[in-house]
């Protein structure tokens, strides 16, 4: 089958479509939990982005975990929503700026990469409050922690830059391949999928230099560290690639679901969200087998884990599936 490249505003309508077409009924779904507005939040919201928004949903994208919640970043609600990670309740949702994409957590405070604001935002925890609105390059779609400083993916700009955490200082601005998304910390290294390029480059963390660029699969997108070894997303190869952090060599290519996108790692295994097929796989990183695969909801994009159980954000629902028992 051939697939229409990613658009740059966050979005894939052609995996929506294949997610349309819906699970296999012996699929095992997992928990669901919708994210309703209420009227607070619709009337923080741009009203522009409301209005070109799909109808049927508000587009969430991202996720990351604070401890207690975890973040939803919703792109076409201009807005972020706290769920309780430990029972599925929600916790309130907070305007934020245009197409929030990606979440960080820095052990302190939550990241939003705004996309079509060309900035990040440092939110409290406590209350979404903004702590800090910090210019970044254009079409920031991607962020990474490293214990000091957020990084950030500049899709448009081809370039990653490293913003210190505490005050929001960028402290450098370094230039990667074509279309950067997917970001990942090793402890020494931030790694950056090239969309475009079919590529992902290796970055000295201490001073941003490009120690090398190696193929990937076809589409590039989530990057992900296992302890050992480098794992990178490939949407439009149906497929992970294993790729060793040394020298960038390729340990291996592995079939999981249609249009991989997001990937975490749970200190065991590997969760992979497959957006146009509705599920997600766990893998294996020994051999890259799939131990498991599950239902979600429509088009699922990120994946998060909270220390115990798998989020997953579902672009095309408007809500999060989890492995938590929910009230």
């Amino acid at each position: 089958m051939k697939r229409k490249r990613i658009i740059g505003k966050g979005i894939c309508f052609a995996c929506l479509a294949l997610a349309a077409l819906g699970l296999s009924a012996a699929t095992v779904k997992l928990n669901e939990i919708r994210l309703v507005d209420d009227s607070t939040t619709l009337s923080a919201a741009s009203p522009e982005a409301a209005a070109s928004a799909p109808k049927f949903t508000h587009g969430p994208a991202a996720l990351a975990f604070d401890g207690t919640y975890i973040w939803v970043a919703r792109q076409f609600s201009n807005s972020v929503t706290r769920v309780k990670a430990s029972n599925g309740t929600k916790g309130g949702t907070f305007a934020v700026g245009e197409r929030p994409v990606a979440l960080a957590f820095d052990k302190s405070n939550v990241w939003v990469a705004n996309f079509l604001s060309d900035n990040v935002m440092k939110l409290r925890t406590s209350d979404g409050s903004v702590l800090a609105t910090v210019p970044v390059g254009s079409g920031p779609s991607g962020l990474a922690f490293d214990g000091t400083y957020i990084w950030v993916a500049n899709r448009n700009s081809n370039t990653v830059s490293k913003v210190r955490s505490r005050d929001g200082l960028v402290v450098g601005t370094f230039a990667v391949g074509a279309s950067p998304l997917g970001l990942a910390f090793d402890g020494a290294h931030i790694w950056v999928a090239n969309n475009i390029d079919n590529t992902i480059t290796k970055l000295r963390a201490s001073d941003g230099a490009v120690l090398g660029t190696y193929p990937a699969g076809l589409g590039p997108f989530g990057v992900a560290f296992d302890g050992a070894s480098i794992w990178v997303t490939n949407f439009f190869y149906v497929t992970v690639t294993k790729i060793r952090p040394l020298d960038g060599a390729v340990l291996g290519t592995f079939k999981v679901g249609e249009c991989p996108t997001g990937i975490t790692f749970d200190g065991s295994t590997l969760w992979i969200a497959n957006s146009g097929a509705n599920t997600v796989s766990r893998i294996a990183p020994g051999t890259g087998s799939v131990l498991a695969t599950f239902g979600t909801g429509k088009a699922p994009f990120g994946v998060a884990f909270d220390g115990a159980n798998i989020w997953v954000a579902n672009l095309g629902s408007d809500s999060v599936s989890t492995t938590t028992a929910i009230q």
